[in-house]
């Protein structure tokens, strides 16, 4: 494995070499308490910037800040046009940013450059595009209501107001637009606290939204450990929605601190998520989609198919073409362009993996491929593949959130069966199904209890299509128009058209 000789570019080195404050009411400041927290390149283990650490009395200014930007800045008084607009601005500044924003995420995550300017920068540009679009057709209707009397009865979307925003490590500047982008568009303002491990895109969105002229305090970053900062958010009164993207553990911290003044809260958390291979499923095309369904991100994915459930009569030879492709995988510094997967984002992350790897030896599955570390600096683990894992095993039951793969068969073809083993888990984020059977596949599909199914292919979507996720995969659904309404409360409008004493009549 090849150490990276990568050269940043000039404005990235300025960019790292600078001050990294939270962004609060259109301008930099220090963390009130002084505190501040380490990034580290996953790739070399080495420090590479320090960022403020916010705490209690920073997310009190920023609500501040968010609730006047809301209510009496020129944010409340833009049409969607304008608003529409200043978000297209942002995805455009973020195209001709492309190349620090790129360097600043491989940096922070690791994960290959190509894959974070052609996924990440590529997708989350046009992701803020789309829902820039949504700023002039959020719509009510009008109503036929059947109190006796003359009224006109119609309903309006309106924005539900400071949003606080929690992101998570795997895809930082993916999924900050993804948070940011319908909550601008429906008219709120926003709280945005991304992971400790990878501020730093986080940090120069901010920037750039500054740059093309969003209002002070529309948008607010604020850097942060989640035990202080963003548990302040999700039990701060002033904020009327926590957006949160994460572990089903923290999911349930934030329900509970949300309590207070009931917020809104949506949840985008974990997945367990099944590959079902039919017997008539074509070999080749189950290996190719497998491969990167699992190990793309380093399996650092809420969406990775990280059980692959294959009828028995292709089990042995798909698992052994999958684990000779595991094995084949060069693994390395995301800025080596023959790297196809990086390190874990941290020390953390790469324990807890391995962990799950000696209890899948432990508990007598068979290891086929990987599970070993590469003799390298860094949080690097070798794409690992276990045969024969039983479905209560640890393995199989909880989210790895790791390039670990678990390969388990099934006999006959009832599909109530299948379904069932799919379905065995506490998560309902995604699932795939692999078969040339257009009956089966239209059958399985409405079986398995997931937010996301796919036919003959995994990893599929695009800002029009909703996502999130049945039983302990969340609440609510981000992105398409469902996104955009998350972020916005229903008023329901009554006029009498009659004079009161023509309608008290009607009434008597």
């Amino acid at each position: 494995m090849k150490p990276h000789t990568h050269t940043l570019s000039a404005a990235t080195r300025a960019f790292l070499q600078g001050r990294h404050d939270l962004l609060i009411d259109g301008g930099w400041s220090r963390a009130i308490e002084g505190g501040t927290i380490e990034v580290f390149d996953p790739a070399t283990a080495l420090k590479i910037a320090t960022v403020a650490a916010a705490t209690a009395p920073d997310v009190e200014q920023a609500v501040q800040a968010a609730r006047r930007a809301f209510e009496h800045g020129p944010w409340p008084a833009m049409s969607g046009g304008a608003r529409a607009r200043l978000i297209w601005s942002l995805a455009d500044r973020i195209t001709s940013d492309s190349e620090v924003l790129a360097e600043l995420e491989t940096l922070d995550t690791g994960k290959p450059l190509a894959d974070t300017l052609n996924i990440d920068l590529h997708v989350g540009a046009e992701l803020l595009r789309y829902m820039g679009g949504w700023a002039t057709k959020l719509k009510g209707e009008s109503v036929q209501i059947g109190d006796p009397g003359d009224f006109q009865a119609y309903s309006v979307r309106e924005p539900i107001g400071v949003v606080g925003q929690i992101i998570p490590w795997n895809f930082p500047l993916l999924m900050a637009l993804l948070k940011i982008g319908p909550a601008l568009a429906a008219g709120c303002t926003v709280i945005l606290k991304p992971a400790e491990q990878t501020p730093l895109t986080a940090l120069r969105l901010g920037a750039l939204a500054l740059e093309v002229g969003f209002p002070p305090g529309v948008i607010n970053i604020l850097t942060g450990y989640g035990d202080t900062a963003g548990a302040a958010m999700t039990a701060h009164p002033g904020i009327d929605k926590i957006a949160f993207t994460g572990s089903t553990e923290v999911g349930r911290r934030i329900l509970a601190a949300a309590a207070g003044n009931l917020k809104r809260v949506s949840l985008e958390l974990g997945g367990k998520s099944p590959m079902i291979v039919m017997p008539d499923a074509d070999v080749d095309s189950v290996v190719k989609g497998a491969v990167p369904g699992i190990f793309f991100n380093a399996g650092q994915s809420c969406m990775a198919g990280s059980r692959l459930i294959v009828h028995d009569s292709l089990g042995q030879r798909i698992s052994e073409l999958i684990a000779a492709r595991a094995d084949a995988i060069r693994v390395g510094s995301g800025f080596d362009p023959e790297t196809q997967v990086g390190p874990l984002v941290s020390q953390e992350q790469l324990t807890r993996v391995q962990s799950y790897i000696e209890a899948g030896l432990a508990e007598g599955a068979r290891l086929i491929a990987g599970g070993t570390r590469p003799q390298a600096p860094g949080y690097f683990l070798r794409p690992t593949v276990f045969a024969g894992v039983q479905p209560t095993m640890k393995i199989a039951r909880e989210e790895i959130f790791g390039p670990v793969l678990c390969i388990s068969t099934f006999s006959g073809s009832d599909l109530d069966h299948v379904a069932a083993l799919g379905n065995d888990t506490a998560y309902g984020l995604a699932a795939s199904i692999w078969t040339n059977d257009l009956s089966t596949a239209h059958r399985l599909t409405q079986k398995l209890k997931s937010g996301q199914v796919w036919v003959n292919a995994h990893h599929v979507g695009g800002p029009d299509l909703p996502l999130g996720g049945y039983k302990q995969s969340g609440w609510g659904r981000e992105l398409g128009r469902e996104g955009v309404e998350m972020y916005t409360e229903i008023k329901s409008v009554a006029i009498a058209l009659k004079k009161p004493s023509e309608w008290l009549k009607l009434k008597g």
